[in-house]
């Protein structure tokens, strides 16, 4: 089969056109059929090794990419749940083999039956994002019906699908954003906004119960305002794991009794068929990706490098109906 792999961490042009084996699934795994592979953040630092502690646990060659959307082609014999045949999104095992690839191997509970009114394209752009999302504000965060949720990043592919799951759920979104993106925000549901250019959220919102901070910002200084807008008890939740609260943060929490949370991502079918069901409803509304051959992942990744794009890039692998 043909695979994106990586031999050495550096720029984009690491990244090759293999013909590798296919992979064979173990007992507890799905082989999946790719059609479509979501590019995300994760991939860029994994091909650039610029994460000691990330890149200390890979083995080279790999395959980058964990984000993926296909057909199931065989079962290991412990899988229960699916069939061979069924459509599927989810998010392949890291670290390990990933989904740049005409096939993938991957646990079957990190994976779930596609949304079926979208396609392979859209649905490789969701797994990631949505349970990065999800992982945070429900099961760090907590947050229940009737309760306020400030989202720092509302804009991005995390921050977007936050705020439709928090709104999903009845809960009532502050975002924080640049003013290009408020008419977006309004659209899929944010109740309040702030501009970041411009405006100090720290002297604009008060009393919420999460704060979610799933901005690309690693600063303890914004987090100590952070923890100054929640009200007491409160939870605050970022999903950049690679950073963790000085003292400073953890004495501001402490003074008023809140927790705060470092989310890492849990991917879990249960989740995914949750997710699926809002998708289905037409409450959670999937934005569509910029799409690009598997050939064209080098180009894909200059692209996003240039900073002169918005919204997920997808790697289509197999041509859709």
């Amino acid at each position: 089969m043909k695979a994106i792999r990586i031999s050495e961490f550096g720029l984009p042009k690491v990244m090759e056109l293999k013909e590798i084996d296919r992979p064979i699934p173990e007992s507890d795994e799905i082989l999946v059929k790719v059609y479509a592979s979501g590019i995300n953040p994760v991939d860029l630092v994994v091909r650039a090794g610029s994460n000691a502690a990330l890149s200390y646990n890979l083995n080279l060659p790999m395959t980058l990419g964990w984000d993926t959307a296909g057909v199931i082609e065989e079962l290991g014999n412990e899988v229960t749940g699916f069939q061979k045949g069924d459509a599927v999104y989810g998010v392949p095992n890291f670290p390990g083999e990933g989904s740049y690839a005409e096939y993938v191997a991957a646990k079957a509970s990190r994976f779930a039956l596609k949304p079926y009114n979208i396609c392979f394209n859209d649905a490789a752009g969701i797994p990631l994002a949505a349970l990065t999302a999800w992982t945070a504000m429900f099961e760090f965060g907590k947050l229940k019906m009737g309760q306020r949720i400030l989202i720092q990043g509302a804009s991005g592919s995390v921050g977007g699908f936050a705020v439709q799951f928090a709104k999903s759920i009845g809960a009532y979104v502050i975002g924080t954003a640049s003013a290009d993106s408020f008419n977006y925000l309004r659209e899929i549901g944010a109740d309040e906004l702030i501009d970041y250019k411009t405006q100090k959220f720290q002297d604009l919102v008060k009393e919420v119960d999460v704060v979610l901070e799933v901005s690309s910002v690693r600063d303890n200084n914004e987090r100590i305002k952070s923890v100054k807008v929640l009200k007491n008890s409160g939870i605050l939740v970022s999903v950049n794991t690679d950073f963790a609260f000085n003292e400073e943060v953890i004495h501001a929490l402490d003074k008023k009794n809140c927790k705060g949370e470092l989310s890492a991502n849990q991917a879990r079918t249960d989740w995914l068929e949750e997710i699926g069901r809002l998708i289905e409803s037409g409450k959670v509304k999937v934005p569509q990706g910029k799409i690009f051959a598997l050939n064209e992942a080098v180009e894909a990744h200059n692209l996003i490098e240039s900073k002169s794009v918005n919204g997920k890039l997808i790697l289509q692998v197999r041509e859709q109906s």
